[in-house]
C-alpha cells in the first residue's frame, strides 16, 4: 500500500487529542478470503457486533457468516432483490430491504428464522436503518424517491414520505435525526424521526453521485463518498461543508471507526480502501491506500478488532462506463482486511 499526502481543509477547529486506539492502518492488508460462490450480485454488508455475525446480501438471500469461526453458518431466504440489513438489538430483530418486492423481511437475530414479511414500502427499498430514538425502521426507496416508516410493534408501514431525489445510504444519529444521501441531486437530507418529516436539504457542492454515508455521532460529522473520487465531510448540525478528501474510484460505502478516529472508503473500481485519519472534527488526512480487489465496493466494520469486511467477485471483463461487468461464476468471496 502507498502513503498519500496530507490534505488541505476548510474551517479550522480545536485539536481533539490523540486517537483512543491505533489499529495501524498503514499495516492494513487482506488477511483472509472466505469463498461463498453462488450466483447473483450483492450490496450492503451489516455487522452484528454482539453475536459476531456478518450479514452478506446476495440478491435473493442473505448469507450469514460467523467472523470468528470464519465460516458461513446460515442463510435467510425469500429476500428478493435484497439491499441492506438493519439491526434492533433491543428486540433481537433484523430487517432486510427487498428491492424487487417492495417489502421488508423480519428475522430473529438469535435463530436467524424469518418471523414476518412487511409489504407496502415505496418502490425499490434500498438502504434500511433502525432508529433507536423513535424505535422505528426506515427504508429508503430508490425508485420511489421516498422513505417509508415501519412500526416494529405492529410490523406495518405507517407512512411513506417524498424525498427530493433518489436516496442512497442513510444513517441515524440515535438522537432523533436520520441523514440520507440523495444520489441524483448531490444533496444530503436531514429527517426528523419524531414527526417523519424532511427538515433540511443541503447541497454537497462538487460531490457527484454520493452513495455511501457514515456518521461521527460524538463530533456531529457526516462522511459522504462521491463518484468523482472525493469524500465530502459535512457538519450534521448545520449542513456546512467541512472538508473534501480524495479517495479511490467507484466508492459505494464508507465506515467510521470511532475508537480509532479513522474513516474507511471502499472503492470498487480502483480495488482499494482509502484510510483517512480524523485529526479533529474538521481536519482529515489520507494515511494509506489499502489494496483489496476490483469490485469490492461495499464494506462493514468490526469495531472490536478494527477489521473491515468486504464483498467481492472476479470480473469476467473490464468494467464499462455506466454498467457493472459480468463476474466469473462462483467467484464471490468475503475479504477480511486489517492489521496482522
Amino acid at each position: 500500500m502507498r502513503a498519500l499526502p496530507t490534505l488541505l481543509f476548510f474551517a479550522g477547529a480545536a485539536f481533539a487529542g490523540p486517537a483512543a486506539a491505533d489499529p495501524a492502518p498503514a499495516n492494513f492488508r487482506v488477511l483472509a478470503h472466505l469463498p461463498l460462490g453462488g450466483a447473483g450480485g450483492w450490496d450492503y454488508l451489516s455487522f452484528d457486533a454482539q453475536r459476531r455475525h456478518l450479514f452478506v446480501t446476495r440478491g435473493d438471500h442473505i448469507d450469514v457468516v460467523d467472523v470468528d469461526q470464519h465460516k458461513r453458518i446460515g442463510a435467510i431466504s425469500g429476500t428478493r432483490g435484497v439491499h441492506g440489513v438493519a439491526l434492533d438489538q433491543s428486540t433481537h430483530r433484523g430487517y432486510a430491504s427487498n428491492g424487487q418486492a417492495a417489502s421488508v423481511t423480519v428475522f430473529d437475530l438469535d435463530t436467524l428464522h424469518v418471523v414476518a414479511t412487511i409489504s407496502g414500502t415505496g418502490e425499490k427499498p434500498d438502504a434500511i436503518v433502525y432508529d433507536g430514538a423513535s424505535k422505528h425502521v426506515f427504508t429508503f426507496n430508490g425508485k420511489g424517491h421516498s422513505f417509508s416508516v415501519i412500526d416494529p410493534s405492529t410490523n406495518t408501514v405507517t407512512s411513506t414520505v417524498a424525498l427530493p431525489g433518489k436516496p442512497e445510504f442513510a444513517v441515524s444519529d440515535e438522537a432523533g435525526s436520520i441523514y440520507v444521501n440523495i444520489e441524483d441531486t448531490a444533496q444530503l437530507v436531514k429527517i426528523d424521526t419524531t414527526h417523519n418529516t424532511v427538515v433540511a436539504t443541503w447541497s454537497l457542492g462538487a460531490c457527484e453521485a454520493p452513495t455511501g454515508l457514515a456518521i461521527d455521532r460524538k463530533r456531529h460529522r457526516l462522511f459522504s463518498v462521491c463518484d468523482n473520487k472525493q469524500m465530502a465531510v459535512t457538519n450534521a448540525e448545520n449542513g456546512q461543508a467541512v472538508a473534501r478528501v480524495p479517495i479511490g474510484e467507484g466508492p459505494d460505502a464508507v465506515v467510521f471507526d470511532e475508537d480509532a478516529s479513522m474513516v474507511y472508503s471502499s472503492n470498487g473500481e480502483s480495488g482499494d480502501i482509502t484510510a483517512v485519519r480524523q485529526k479533529d472534527a474538521d481536519h482529515y488526512s489520507v494515511v494509506a491506500s489499502v489494496p483489496t480487489q476490483p469490485s469490492a465496493r461495499t464494506l462493514a466494520l468490526d469495531p472490536k478488532l478494527h477489521r473491515l469486511y468486504l464483498s467481492a467477485a472476479t470480473w469476467a471483463s473490464a468494467p464499462k462506463e455506466g454498467a457493472r461487468p459480468d463476474i466469473v461464476p462462483d467467484s464471490f468471496t468475503v475479504l477480511t482486511v486489517g492489521a496482522p
